[in-house]
């Protein structure tokens, strides 16, 4: 059904090791949005499109500069630590 375009651990593209975080959109986005959307439990399909519209709608350029800042220093402690274990380290919005 995807071809060659499915990122699997079985698929024609190797997931990556230790990739959960691998753009804002996966790290931030989807939950942050899903959490507003379904705040108040939509019972139609009208009220949660309404719901994403708005929760869409209200983000703002400036918390998107700060994810994508807390990001790039995700990617810089990675290249910096050559993929290993991160323990110690917290990133914060």
């Amino acid at each position: 059904m995807f071809g060659d375009r499915l990122i699997s651990r079985f698929g024609p593209v190797d997931w990556l090791p230790r990739s959960c975080d691998l753009t804002p959109l996966d790290y931030f986005l989807w939950g942050y949005v899903k959490s507003l959307v379904y705040a108040d439990k939509p019972q139609t399909l009208d009220h949660l499109e309404d719901n994403i519209r708005c929760v869409i709608a209200d983000i703002r350029p400036q918390m998107l500069e700060k994810v994508i800042e807390n990001w790039t220093s995700r990617l810089n402690y990675i290249r910096a630590s050559r993929g290993s274990h991160m323990p110690e380290i917290i990133f914060k919005m």
